[in-house]
């Protein structure tokens, strides 16, 4: 970068009536450590105990948005290994290898679900190329 005479000047003489730097603060204090006693709310993973925790809580009711997220969170897990449980209980105990080659195809609940449409094509491709292969 350069600079006309005037320009150059003129910074030399802000450099010279800068005052000094102003001193560097103290360290931040450190977050707490992960063994210090944390409160439920924050380690609860039941929702129906969390639920509670947050009511007691709040004293008029309302909630952090990251807290119902934690709550939303935890009703969904459960959900899952309700369904889980559902389907590990009515599906046969036998081997894969035992069952017929034709048995029908169950989605995997744990599964997370394509977001967007080009996840949901590559999805779909990648399912057919496991059918063309088993074809083989």
């Amino acid at each position: 970068m350069s600079f006309d005479a005037r320009s150059l000047e003129r910074l030399q003489q802000l450099g010279r009536s800068l005052p000094k730097p102003l001193p560097k603060p103290d360290a931040a204090p450190a977050p707490p450590p992960a063994s210090q006693k944390r409160h439920r709310v924050e380690t609860e993973t039941d929702p129906e105990a969390l639920f509670r925790e947050l009511m007691q809580v709040s004293p008029d009711g309302s909630v952090p948005p990251h807290l119902l997220d934690r709550l939303r969170l935890a009703e969904a897990d459960r959900q899952r290994a309700q369904q889980a449980e559902r389907l590990a209980a009515t599906t046969p105990t036998a081997s894969p290898s035992a069952r017929s080659g034709t048995a029908p195809q169950r989605p995997n609940p744990q599964r997370r679900q394509p977001t967007s449409g080009e996840e949901l094509e590559l999805y779909t491709a990648f399912q057919q190329l496991l059918l063309e292969d088993e074809e083989d």
